[in-house]
């Protein structure tokens, strides 16, 4: 008997994930009748809906595998030219993935802030920040984020990422960040190597 791969995504809500994605009508067509969201990954990367696959990868994974992802798609696109509080950025975001540390998830926030949300790993770690305790300050009543937010923040992060330096390069990076979402899906880390210049 063999035994079969985890699949992260298996707990999460197939129309919640596809109305949080806001796909377009063509994508929405090509998920109906889909057994799961693996499947739906699957058709839409078929149809070479890069971009609409990424969407539902960041709203069904985990929250902390999300956020893992984002990292490794920031880090993946990174280069030499990335801004020191970019890599540190990335770096709190991949420590809260281990530790759910909050002072560190409030710190990736404040650091994107002053970084002006412009960059994958700013929004890799304002992902971290919405995907866990209170986003009111610490002497306030405790709110959760909206359970929308973190899937935004990490699809914005992969679209960044994607594009970052490099427009032309888009359709070939998401092929590569989609093959780790799925290592990540399946139990694996979805590690990327830095690209080449």
């Amino acid at each position: 008997m063999s035994a079969t791969k985890p699949n992260k995504l298996a707990a999460a809500d197939m129309p919640t994930v596809l109305q949080r994605c806001d796909l377009p009508p063509e994508a929405l067509a090509l998920a109906q009748g889909q057994p799961d969201l693996l499947s739906v990954v699957q058709a839409l990367t078929g149809a070479g809906l890069l971009v609409e696959a990424s969407r539902v990868f960041a709203h069904a994974l985990p929250k902390r595998e999300a956020v893992w992802w984002a990292c490794m798609c920031a880090a993946h696109s990174a280069a030499s030219l990335v801004a020191p509080e970019d890599t540190k950025m990335r770096e709190q975001a991949e420590i809260w993935v281990r530790q759910q540390s909050d002072e560190i998830r409030r710190a990736s926030m404040e650091d994107a802030k002053r970084a002006g949300f412009k960059s994958p790993e700013a929004w890799a770690a304002v992902a971290a920040f919405w995907s866990g305790g209170s986003v009111t300050p610490l002497n306030a009543p405790p709110v959760p984020a909206p359970p929308h937010l973190p899937g935004v923040a990490v699809a914005g992060a992969v679209a960044l990422a994607s594009v970052r330096g490099a427009p032309n390069r888009q359709k070939q990076r998401l092929a590569l960040f989609l093959q780790s979402a799925h290592d990540i899906a399946i139990g694996g880390q979805g590690r990327l190597q830095m690209e080449a210049e």
